[in-house]
């Protein structure tokens, strides 16, 4: 049975290109275009795991929507790896690191993600999971 995937990310062009690369993989993906639907299809869909933007409706969503998933019993056990360009487009610093409370997610990778460490990381999380 192909593993599920969820991407929440509001860029049609960027879940339109990893879809058809995850698909090609044989991955059976979904989508949402944002934070709250992004919760409802995680809860509805019951992923293998999630992928997950930072920026969307706010600057911020994506860190809520991953601490509300940790705190659902159902979804809180779904890895969710994060793909953000915040960092390049807000011309940070700095990056961002998992941290169970802050950012509970099991990855942050920062776009453009290589198709390659992108199918690496999603492989490596879904046979931990």
């Amino acid at each position: 049975m192909a593993k599920k995937v969820l991407m929440i990310d509001d860029d049609p062009e960027f879940v339109d290109a990893i879809s058809n690369l995850l698909d090609a993989k044989g991955y059976e993906v979904h989508t949402a275009s944002n934070g709250k639907d992004g919760v409802a299809a995680a809860k509805a869909e019951d992923p293998d795991l999630i992928l997950l933007d930072v920026m969307m409706t706010t600057k911020h969503e994506g860190f809520d929507v991953a601490r509300e998933l940790h705190e659902d019993p159902k979804a809180k056990d779904t890895p969710i790896l994060m793909m953000t360009g915040i960092r390049r487009e807000m011309n940070l610093p700095f990056g961002f690191e998992p941290d169970e409370a802050w950012l509970p997610v099991k990855q942050v990778l920062e776009k453009p993600v290589k198709p390659e460490v992108l199918l690496k990381a999603i492989d490596e999380h879904i046979r931990k999971a």
